[in-house]
């Protein structure tokens, strides 16, 4: 019984002819793939893992940078807000001075315009009084002309006259 024939009849079997299995060149091409592809395959490895700490480094630094950017641009927000919240209340404390100031000058001018008033009454008064007095002694003095003929002498009437006229001579 050979070696062949038993596994042949069965279905399963080891062939062991090196030609007919290619033997030969499976073992040539796995020698070459085992001297000549770490070298390959490592100096792409290689290279793809320095592109990729270079990256990774790249990326780490520009993570840097936007934290320090943010951080910076964080502070000059508050700033700003600062300057705002500072801005704010300086306004309402010139509005509130401006609303005082407004009031006081509102004041001043009512106070003004009222004894502006007070005070052209009072001319009003005076000349109204001044033009009642003078109209009270005109109609005295016509009444009294109307009877003084009546009871005056020539005598008397030369004597008011002269007194009349040096009267007027003084003022």
């Amino acid at each position: 019984m050979n070696f062949y024939s038993l596994f042949a009849s069965g279905g399963f079997g080891l062939n062991l002819d090196l030609f007919e299995t290619n033997i030969i060149n499976l073992s040539v091409v796995i020698f070459g793939l085992y001297k000549f592809l770490p070298n390959f395959l490592g100096g792409i490895l290689k290279r793809r893992r320095d592109a990729i700490l270079v990256d990774l480094k790249d990326a780490e630094e520009r993570l840097s940078e936007a934290s320090k950017a943010f951080e910076d641009a964080q502070k000059e927000l508050a700033a700003a807000e600062q300057k705002a919240d500072q801005i704010r209340s300086d306004c309402k404390l010139r509005a509130e001075a401006i609303r005082l100031e407004s009031e006081k000058r509102t004041v001043e001018e009512m106070a003004r315009i009222k004894q502006g008033a007070a005070s052209d009454l009072n001319a009003e008064a005076a000349r109204v009084s001044s033009q009642l007095r003078r109209e009270a002694a005109r109609m005295a003095i016509e009444k009294a002309l109307e009877r003084l003929p009546d009871k005056l002498d020539e005598k008397t009437k030369a004597n008011f006259v002269t007194q009349s006229i040096k009267n007027m001579g003084d003022s």
